[in-house]
């Protein structure tokens, strides 16, 4: 048994090359899902036996689902990646372990993931572990059709892999934060629509998704304008995000705290529009 391995591209040049070299090293069975980018992202993935596929993107989640359904996949396990997300040696060599003795009792794997930022990693204030369900047995899971934020989901019993997958922010600031822009008119989306089919529920007792949704459902309660707040001093302060430095509070201001304000900015416009 092996595992292949599904990457989503759009205008990644800066970070595919990385991706697909760690990649290589755990599978012969790549396949690239590109949205029709406009750099040399498939150039450079040309240059590797990589089968490539261009689909139009509607949401990350429609575009994993869509993977899972089309392409030929030679292996009974996925792995999914996004293109700036590279595998750690040491998850290279668990997964590389895994590849000849996959449990018949787990249908999937969470992985950790360690993000960098403006080349530093962000161990503090809560942000490592992140846990993600990607490696999953074929036929046994799905990808939330959340318009953000989406994570996957498996039926039957799942397990941890303790190797960091490194999600490698190498874009400018000006970019970050306009696909932040884009997220958060995403995730006013996905608040308004209030709907729960095909979404993970929060549950306290449940997988490491379940819990950290139940945590965003607590947060979605909260006033608007003073969860942000609430949520920057959690982060930055009692957990120690302070730790990670001038590139921890950059990101901390702008993804914990800008972000999430922006986003109650966003639902209170259309507050002011419905009652007019």
């Amino acid at each position: 048994m092996s595992i292949s391995v599904i990457i989503l591209t759009f205008n990644s040049e800066n970070n595919i090359t990385s991706t697909l070299e760690a990649a290589t090293k755990v599978s012969d069975d790549i396949h690239i899902v590109d949205s029709y980018s406009t750099d040399k992202t498939l150039e450079i993935c040309e240059r590797y036996s990589v089968n490539i596929v261009k689909h139009e993107f509607l949401s990350y989640g429609s575009q994993r689902n869509w993977a899972m359904d089309n392409l030929a996949m030679k292996y009974d396990w996925e792995l999914h990646l996004d293109s700036d997300e590279r595998l750690s040696e040491e998850l290279i060599n668990q997964l590389n372990s895994l590849k000849n003795c996959f449990p018949e009792s787990i249908n999937g794997y969470y992985i950790p993931r360690l993000v960098h930022f403006m080349g530093r990693p962000i161990k503090y204030g809560g942000m490592f572990p992140i846990w993600h369900m990607r490696l999953i047995r074929h036929g046994k899971g799905r990808c939330e059709e959340r318009q953000y934020d989406q994570h996957f989901y498996v039926t039957g019993p799942s397990s941890k892999l303790s190797g960091v997958m490194i999600d490698n922010i190498g874009m400018n600031l000006s970019e970050w934060t306009s696909r932040h822009n884009r997220w958060s008119d995403a995730e006013v989306m996905e608040m308004l629509g209030n709907q729960t089919e095909g979404r993970i529920q929060g549950r306290l007792t449940g997988t490491p998704v379940q819990k950290k949704r139940l945590w965003r459902n607590f947060y979605n309660h909260l006033p608007l304008f003073v969860r942000p707040f609430l949520l920057f001093f959690y982060r930055y302060f009692i957990r120690l995000g302070f730790l990670c430095g001038k590139e921890g509070l950059i990101f901390f201001v702008l993804q914990t705290f800008w972000f999430r304000f922006l986003i109650d900015a966003k639902l209170y416009e259309k507050k002011l529009v419905e009652h007019k």
